[in-house]
């Protein structure tokens, strides 16, 4: 979950809210500088569905007991965060193995592989094993699959591009930027993030049309808790808001 201040209290994102408003990105994306999706659908797919795995656990996330509010993804145990980084992927394959394939690639691009006395640290072992079990999975798709490695190379850092804009827009990291961004002569751009006028911006401008609307559900929590029940019972009764975004060209 993703924890937002609001000036009424806090903004609470499901992981899933987040990827749906990843897929209006995705299917806004692409000009001549960019180029074209493909494939299209199962791309788009993957950025909506990418956090799969975390339906769950945002359903009954766990308790911050220093804030008093869900427990962030950044917060999550190893134990419990890494089984679900595997499920989603898992989960996604019955739908489209090429989506499920770009979809495990972009949360292990987050990992780097322990060296070795990394090993002998808990930390470093689930690691590894989360690492090995994906890679596992990834080539088993691959194989399965048959698809261009440049290709799957170049989508599932679309993905990434997309969920790392996603977070710009609703933690307002303006000045920022999003490095490694897939474009259509094969190199990786880097896209300023910016705002302007009450607007957010990008430079290089990688959509469609010449202003993008985004938008994710939230829930509104107006207090905070003390237990796990009373945060269940609270983002079952929180107002559900809609968080707004407008992008334009900088």
């Amino acid at each position: 979950m993703i924890i937002l201040p609001h000036p009424e209290g806090h903004a609470a994102v499901a992981q899933q809210a987040h990827a749906a408003m990843c897929g209006e990105l995705a299917r806004a994306w692409g000009n001549e500088r960019f180029g074209e999706l493909d494939p299209a659908e199962d791309l788009c797919l993957a950025a909506e569905q990418h956090e799969l795995g975390m339906l769950e656990w945002d359903r009954d996330p766990a308790l911050d007991p220093q804030t008093g509010l869900p427990v962030t993804v950044s917060g999550m145990e190893l134990s419990t965060h890494l089984p679900l980084r595997l499920l989603g992927p898992e989960r996604l394959r019955a739908q489209s193995p090429y989506a499920a394939l770009l979809v495990s690639l972009h949360h292990t691009s987050f990992y780097a592989q322990p060296p070795k006395l990394g090993l002998l640290r808990k930390r470093g072992r689930q690691i590894n094993s989360y690492l090995a079990g994906s890679a596992e999975f990834q080539r088993q798709l691959r194989e399965e699959l048959g698809a261009p490695d440049p290709q799957v190379e170049r989508n599932w850092r679309l993905v990434r591009a997309w969920d790392g804009l996603s977070h710009c827009l609703m933690y307002d990291r303006a000045p920022g930027a999003l490095e490694a961004v897939p474009s259509a002569d094969g190199r990786l751009a880097r896209l300023k993030f910016g705002e302007r006028d009450g607007h957010h911006t990008l430079d290089p401008w990688p959509f469609q049309s010449e202003r993008v609307s985004a938008s994710t559900e939230a829930r509104l929590l107006e207090r905070t808790f003390s237990d796990r029940e009373s945060l269940r019972g609270g983002l079952a009764r929180a107002p559900q808001i809609d968080l707004s975004y407008e992008l334009v060209p900088r």
